[in-house]
C-alpha cells in the first residue's frame, strides 16, 4: 500500500472516530433539550479521550482491528443468523441507552436523579475500564465485532493477557460499562435497559462460545485450561 493510499485511509478512520463522537453527543443533548449538561459533556469526553488514544495506538500498531471495531454496523455477510438478531437487538437498546438519560433525568425528569457522589463514582470506573479494554485490544487483533472466525487473517485462539483470566474479557468490561454510563448520567430509567443489554451479551456469550468450540481450532482446549467465560470463579 503507497504512502497517498495509506493516508486516504487513515483519514477516513479518523473521520469515522468524528462521527461516531459527534453522534454520541447528540444522542445524549438532543433529548435534553439543552447543551447545558454536565455530565454528559464528562461523559463525551472521556469516551472521546479513549477514542482518540486507541485510534492512534491501533493505526501504528494492528490498524485491521481498527478498521473493524469502528464499523458503525455490526453486521457482516459471514455473521450466524442468531447473532444478526442479538446485535440487531443490541444496537437498537444501544442507542436508547444514551438517548432515555436526557428524557429522563433532565427534559421531563421522569425519576429522581441519582446522587452526584454515584455519578462521579461512575465516571471514575470509566479509567480502569479503558485501560483494560485497551489490554484486550492489544492481545486480540480478532476482536470481531460479528461472530465469525477470521480465516483470511490467520484467526487462531488468543491465551495470554486477560485471555488467561476468563475467555471473553471484553464482554466482562463492556459490561461493566453498560451500567456505568447510566449512573453516570444519573439515570435510573437507563439502567433497565443496561439490563437488558447485559443479557443480551450473556446470551451471546453463550452461543459464541458454543461456535468457538466448534469451529476454532485449539478452543476446547483452551476452554479447559481457561474455564471461566466472564467472571473468574463464577462463569
Amino acid at each position: 500500500m503507497n504512502k497517498q493510499v495509506q493516508l486516504q485511509n487513515d483519514i477516513a478512520l479518523w473521520l469515522r472516530l468524528v462521527v461516531r463522537m459527534t453522534l454520541v453527543a447528540v444522542a445524549l443533548m438532543w433529548p435534553a433539550g439543552t447543551w447545558r449538561w454536565w455530565e454528559a459533556w464528562v461523559l463525551v469526553g472521556l469516551w472521546a479521550v479513549f477514542g482518540i488514544v486507541m485510534t492512534h495506538y491501533l493505526l501504528r500498531h494492528d490498524p485491521a482491528l481498527l478498521a473493524e471495531r469502528m464499523k458503525l454496523v455490526p453486521l457482516h455477510k459471514e455473521q450466524k443468523v442468531w447473532d444478526k438478531v442479538i446485535m440487531l437487538l443490541f444496537f437498537i437498546a444501544g442507542i436508547g441507552l444514551y438517548l432515555i438519560p436526557g428524557f429522563d433525568v433532565v427534559r421531563y425528569e421522569w425519576s429522581e436523579p441519582l446522587p452526584v457522589w454515584m455519578k462521579v463514582l461512575a465516571m471514575l470506573v470509566h479509567l480502569p475500564s479503558f485501560v483494560f479494554l485497551g489490554w484486550v485490544m492489544r492481545e486480540n487483533t480478532y476482536l470481531s465485532q460479528v461472530v465469525k472466525i477470521d480465516k483470511e487473517r490467520g484467526h487462531h485462539v488468543i491465551t495470554t493477557g486477560p485471555y488467561a483470566l476468563v475467555r471473553h474479557p471484553m464482554y466482562t468490561v463492556v459490561i461493566v460499562l453498560l451500567f456505568a454510563v447510566p449512573v453516570a448520567l444519573g439515570s435510573r430509567f437507563a439502567l433497565i435497559l443496561a439490563v437488558f443489554l447485559t443479557l443480551l451479551l450473556i446470551i451471546r456469550t453463550y452461543l459464541e462460545d458454543r461456535t468457538l468450540h466448534a469451529e476454532l481450532k485449539g478452543y476446547p482446549e483452551y476452554a479447559k485450561q481457561t474455564q471461566y467465560r466472564l467472571i473468574p470463579g463464577i462463569w
